[in-house]
């Protein structure tokens, strides 16, 4: 297989996981019956956010690698928010028990 086959399986595969998260926040919101940003889709936006970062400087396209670079920024800070909110509260459970 060749590099430039390689890298556009590789990208159709990043957008599809990409593209997962909306669907992932969808079934979550309707379960809920209000609107909810799970883990799961800053988890999948970072994987798939990463991976077309990886797809946009094999195409060293400028424009894509700034978008996908300051989108990872907003993901990585997301997921730390959320992992630290996490923490306090189990310290918070830990301190009442």
């Amino acid at each position: 297989m060749s590099l430039d086959k390689f890298f556009l399986i590789w990208g159709f595969a990043a957008q599809g996981i990409f593209a997962a998260r909306f669907i992932v926040q969808w079934i979550a919101s309707e379960r809920e019956k209000r609107s909810v940003i799970p883990m799961a889709f800053w988890y999948l936006s970072l994987t798939g956010g990463l991976m077309l970062f990886i797809y946009a400087l094999y195409r060293k396209d400028p424009v894509f690698i700034l978008g996908q670079a300051s989108g990872l920024i907003v993901y990585i800070r997301n997921i730390v928010f959320r992992l630290r909110e996490k923490k306090q509260l189990e310290q918070a459970g830990e301190k009442q028990e």
